[in-house]
């Protein structure tokens, strides 16, 4: 077993043996484990000069070298009524393994398993933790240049309204994308504010509703004939795979669930032969208001995330449901 503890030059970890007749603290340091021989003495059962012995014909004799395997570290001893540090010669699990093989211990073979774990165990953490790290001092980046990003296209003029929309959902929301990606992606939390749904968006409703939409836009002259003619049952299809359920629940738990999946599989399945991103946010609009769920998304708003949608790849649909998602539950709680 070890037990970690945290010391200069390293971590100490505690090594015992299954039997219990043997332990050592063991260091933890440059991704390898550190012994004294004194400490290799009791691990293996031998004399002191025998172990020296060996650690001498393992450099003598080439197979390893000392300046690779051999450190010095701080050591704290009493001498009769005295404390003192000391730098103690350590060496590495390669010349621990060496004399192990030299000296026909079978306690050597106990110690190399235990240290291979607990080096892998230690190798993958630190992985993990740099991995953080590196996400997060990423993510921080990101942000800043998104706002300079935002700053210096709206300043110098260089984006029309749509566009400065657009760098507002973004910029707006770049720490609902830190959140997002803080969870995995199978095991999202629900957002404060998300309310399950009170009804299903009717398809005979649906389909009225647009005709009516088409009839409004042609008169002002915003739309042509090929506007909202569907693509056989797409749009039927897409309302089934929202209310879809699985051991008989629903598989979107919330209403900002399924008003997100509408809005994004619309735009990105294209159900219509023409206006699919238009009808997507209608859809989406229509959904909200019979869901009574509030919100602060105005037309350009609305636009944006329609943009970003059409805009997006497929591999990134997980993260721009999860951000609509966010979108709804932050402004509608």
């Amino acid at each position: 077993m070890s037990t970690p503890t945290e010391a200069p030059g390293g971590e100490v970890l505690l090594y015992e043996a299954p039997d219990g007749q043997v332990r050592v603290d063991v260091r933890f340091d440059h991704e390898t484990v550190w012994l004294t021989q004194e400490q290799m003495s009791q691990l293996f059962g031998r004399e002191r000069s025998v172990i020296t012995k060996h650690v001498r014909n393992v450099f003598r004799e080439g197979e390893l070298a000392p300046e690779a395997t051999c450190a010095k570290f701080a050591q704290v001893q009493t001498e009769g009524e005295r404390t003192v540090t000391r730098e103690i010669d350590h060496y590495s699990l390669d010349v621990i393994i060496s004399v192990g093989y030299r000296v026909k211990s079978s306690q050597g073979t106990r110690f190399r398993q235990w240290a291979t774990r607990v080096l892998r165990e230690h190798l993958v953490q630190g992985f993990t933790f740099n991995q953080t790290r590196l996400a997060e001092r990423g993510l921080q980046e990101a942000r800043q240049t998104l706002d300079l990003l935002a700053r210096t296209l709206q300043n110098q003029a260089l984006v029309d309204d749509t566009g400065r929309a657009v760098l507002e959902l973004i910029t707006g929301y770049a720490d609902t994308w830190r959140l997002l990606l803080e969870y995995d992606e199978n095991r999202l939390l629900l957002p404060p504010g998300a309310r399950p749904s009170s009804g299903v968006l009717d398809h005979g409703r649906a389909s009225h509703a647009i005709a009516d939409f088409k009839q409004e836009l042609m008169a002002r002259s915003e739309a042509t004939p090929l506007f909202g003619n569907p693509r056989g049952a797409a749009l039927e299809g897409i309302l089934a795979s929202i209310e879809q359920t699985m051991f008989g629940e629903s598989l979107y738990r919330s209403r900002e669930e399924k008003a997100a999946n509408l809005l994004y599989l619309v735009i990105k399945d294209h159900p219509f032969s023409d206006g699919n991103k238009r009808i997507g946010s209608f859809l989406f609009m229509l959904y909200l208001q019979q869901e009574g769920m509030a919100h602060q998304l105005n037309p350009q708003a609305l636009t944006a995330l329609a943009l970003l949608i059409a805009e997006s790849a497929p591999a990134g649909k997980d993260l721009m449901i999860r951000l609509i998602i966010n979108l709804l539950a932050e402004r509608g709680a």
